[in-house]
């Protein structure tokens, strides 16, 4: 029997490999773009980075080290120069797919990294499989940028499985529902009308603030912004603000809140302030052709009929007012059940005098003017409405 040389003997001491057979290897060099892995065959095998990640442009000497062990599966037993290729991702991919089948069947909530935002959606990649959530099943409400997902850890749940057609779909809204419902039950089990909560600005209109109850947004209208008068809540509210609020009603899943708190109510000690005969201070805040409507102090507003603002006969308040003018006036009229409080600046103007001797030429009536404040004040309100 003859003797075999060394080199046979090397030969048949190494394994044998064959395509797609998924073997253990040791990492003996690495660079930016491959790896050299000794597979104890008689040839190392080569493992790129193409072959070991999806993600571009990673550099592969920040992430394996020499020495270390890895699985791999082979590509090719000679790509034609004597090299062993080797994949990394396609056996994690193989492995991904049976996972995510299995989170598919039992949908489990998976999490991952966003890797790619598209302009359809997001990516995502779990144990090298590429999942797909569509824009429509990112949130529970419409996002026109997705950007602000880039690189962030999200939840989701597999809603379609297709590995023959490598189509992969997450859902993140529907975790995003139920956990909104569940949130939403616990709020109203607890909260009542007449209770202060905080909550945080989400959107601000022209009418009003949506607040994040935490599962539940209320409407804060602007009429219930402030005792005095809000002309534009944009500039009073900035979204992500947070903010202690009344619950003023609570109707089905319809929340309605107020900043109107009872005990900064301006009209609490009004009867006093404001006593008919009291002189007082204030700002016009706006005007009709009938009066004026001062602001005494934020949410108390004074009307100054046109017939009581000078001594003459004025045919409109702007002819001799602004908004903003600073007005000083005496209280002729004080309704507290109503709110209303009517002023005059010719009361202060014209002394009282003792009433004239019968002989004394006949009085003019001419500038005496009646004033029903209710239907002054209701004309004004059915106005503003309009």
């Amino acid at each position: 029997m003859s003797e075999l040389t060394f080199e046979q003997m090397l030969e048949e001491s190494l394994k044998t490999i064959h395509t797609g057979e998924v073997i253990e290897g040791t990492v003996i060099d690495v660079k930016p773009d491959e790896a050299i892995l000794n597979i104890g065959y008689k040839s190392d095998g080569i493992l790129t980075r193409n072959e070991y990640t999806n993600e571009p442009n990673v550099d592969l000497t920040t992430i394996i080290n020499s020495g270390d062990k890895m699985e791999v599966k082979v590509l090719k037993v000679n790509d034609g120069e004597g090299q062993v290729l080797l994949t990394y991702k396609r056996l994690a991919a193989d492995r991904g797919n049976k996972r995510i089948e299995e989170a598919f069947n039992n949908k489990e909530v998976l999490t991952a990294k966003v890797s790619q935002v598209l302009d359809g959606g997001l990516s995502v990649v779990v144990d090298e499989v590429r999942i797909f959530i569509p824009a429509s099943l990112v949130s529970d409400v419409y996002e026109k940028d997705l950007s602000k997902y880039a690189g962030q850890e999200i939840e989701f749940v597999i809603s379609e499985y297709n590995p023959k057609r490598r189509r992969y779909i997450g859902d993140r809204k529907q975790l995003i529902v139920a956990k909104k419902a569940e949130m939403q039950k616990e709020l109203f089990e607890r909260i009542s009308v007449g209770d202060i909560i905080e909550g945080t600005v989400k959107n601000v209109t022209d009418f009003g603030a949506f607040i994040d109850l935490g599962g539940v947004d209320g409407l804060l209208h602007i009429s219930e912004m402030s005792w005095g008068r809000v002309e534009n809540p944009k500039k009073v509210f900035k979204v992500g603000e947070t903010l202690k609020v009344l619950i003023k009603d609570i109707d089905g899943n319809k929340v309605a809140l107020s900043l109107k708190f009872d005990d900064s109510n301006p009209w609490k000690n009004a009867a006093t302030k404001y006593a008919v005969g009291n002189e007082v201070t204030g700002r016009v805040a706006r005007m009709t052709d009938f009066g004026a409507f001062v602001e005494l102090e934020p949410g108390i507003d004074a009307l100054l009929h046109v017939s009581q603002i000078a001594k003459e006969h004025i045919e409109k308040p702007s002819d001799v007012l602004s908004v903003g003018q600073e007005v000083t006036a005496k209280v002729v009229d004080f309704n507290e059940e109503g709110k209303k409080i009517s002023l005059s600046v010719k009361a202060l103007l014209v002394p009282e005098t003792k009433e004239a001797p019968v002989e004394t030429a006949a009085v003019d009536d001419s500038d005496v003017v009646s004033v029903d404040i209710d239907a002054v004040i209701a004309k004004q309100e059915a106005e503003e409405a309009e």
